[in-house]
């Protein structure tokens, strides 16, 4: 449980969008200051939509704003803060977990690379984050080398917290709660206002 009621946490979610017993479904439930985005699902690939989702709830949420983004949540996250770099900074930090590195093939449930290029996804933006993050990331993610990612993390001036063997945190990799996000969601709640 994260203590106080701090921010507004918006939660960013993954290509497959509802899970019910995901970990950020979970504490959507838990707390009453979590406003999660909209979920497109895999059949919708359009960055744009998710990106406006995630500006439309950034502007209706006010300040202070923690993101919690899993995923490909991670990558929309990222493209959002690149486009919009005057909302982006009413954000007080990011927890960005188990980003995808789309450097390689996804499993055959996921849109292809190419369907994401021709979407926007790619590339990656590798500019700093105007806000505070930590990429939460997996040793042995099946959608994320660990190289990369932590390429990714230092591109973006992100703190990389290595999670160990957790897949992709998800309920596919045995992952319903993560009691792990709690303590980096109140790190962040209270990182800007320290700086």
């Amino acid at each position: 449980m994260i203590p106080g009621p701090g921010a507004v946490i918006i939660t960013v979610p993954g290509l497959r969008g509802h899970v019910p017993d995901h970990w950020q479904t979970r504490l959507a439930g838990s707390l009453a200051n979590v406003r999660p985005v909209t979920p497109l699902g895999r059949e919708n690939p359009s960055l744009d939509e998710r990106v406006t989702a995630l500006q439309l709830a950034v502007e209706t949420a006010g300040e202070p704003v923690v993101i919690v983004a899993h995923s490909a949540g991670v990558i929309v996250t990222v493209h959002w803060a690149a486009r919009h770099p005057g909302t982006a900074r009413q954000v007080r930090g990011a927890l960005l977990a188990t980003p995808p590195d789309l450097a390689a093939p996804l499993p055959a449930v996921y849109p292809s690379l190419s369907t994401l290029a021709d979407h926007g996804w790619l590339p990656i933006p590798r500019l700093p984050l105007p806000f505070p993050s930590i990429v939460a990331a997996s040793s042995d993610d099946p959608l994320g080398d660990p190289a990369r990612v932590r390429a990714l993390a230092g591109a973006w001036g992100s703190r990389h917290h290595d999670l160990g063997t957790v897949g992709h945190l998800n309920p596919a990799s045995g992952y319903g709660p993560w009691p792990g996000a709690g303590p980096l969601i109140t790190e962040l709640d209270h990182a800007k206002a320290l700086q």
